[in-house]
C-alpha cells in the first residue's frame, strides 16, 4: 500500500471535538453527538465527513502510547466562519504537504492500515510526521464496517532529505 502526496491548500471546518486516548476512546460518541446536528452547518462545501485527530507536538508514532491525549473531532469542511451552530467549534488545517492511503474495508479494521503506516512505510519512506492535523476523508464510498467500504487517510509529512548546497574546493 503506497500513498498519494498532495499538497492540502487550508481547510475551514466546523464540528465538535473531544480530548481523548486510544485507552479512553470517545469517538463512538462524538460522531454519535455530531451525526444528528451536522445539517444545522449551513455553509459546509460538500458532504464529506472529517475524522479529525490533533496530536501533542512530542506525541511519539513509533513508540505508540495508548494513554497518550490527543483532541478528536468530527466536523465538516465550511467556506466560512460565519456561522457556527451552539456547542460546535471551528479549525483551520493549515496547508501542507500530505500521505494519502486508502483504506478499504470495514472501520474496524483501520488499525491494521494505521499499523502498516506508522509501523512499517514511515520508518523506510524519506518522510517524518509534521506537526499537523491527521485526518480521514468519510466520503460517498465510506459504509462504516461494511466490507466494501473506503475512506482516504491523510497523514501530515514533511521530507527528511536535505538539500546540501555545492561546494567547491580550490
Amino acid at each position: 500500500m503506497q500513498p498519494i502526496f498532495k499538497t492540502l491548500p487550508e481547510k475551514k471546518l466546523i464540528g465538535m471535538h473531544v480530548n481523548m486516548s486510544i485507552a479512553n476512546n470517545k469517538t463512538v460518541d462524538l460522531w454519535r453527538g455530531f451525526m444528528p446536528r451536522r445539517k444545522e452547518i449551513t455553509n459546509n462545501l460538500n458532504a464529506d465527513l472529517f475524522s479529525l485527530q490533533v496530536f501533542n507536538p512530542q506525541f511519539n508514532f513509533q513508540q505508540f502510547d495508548i494513554n497518550a491525549p490527543f483532541e478528536k473531532w468530527a466536523a465538516i469542511e465550511v467556506s466560512n466562519f460565519d456561522s457556527i451552530p451552539e456547542s460546535m467549534h471551528n479549525l483551520t488545517i493549515p496547508t501542507g504537504l500530505y500521505a494519502v492511503f486508502l483504506h478499504k474495508g470495514p472501520a474496524s479494521e483501520g488499525a491494521r492500515t494505521f499499523g502498516y503506516i506508522f509501523g512499517t512505510w514511515l520508518a523506510t519512506s524519506g518522510y517524518v510526521i509534521d506537526n499537523r492535523p491527521h485526518f480521514e476523508i468519510l466520503g460517498e464510498k465510506y459504509k462504516h464496517d461494511q466490507p466494501d467500504s473506503e475512506e482516504e487517510i491523510w497523514i501530515p509529512v514533511k521530507s527528511i532529505v536535505q538539500k546540501h548546497e555545492s561546494s567547491s574546493f580550490v
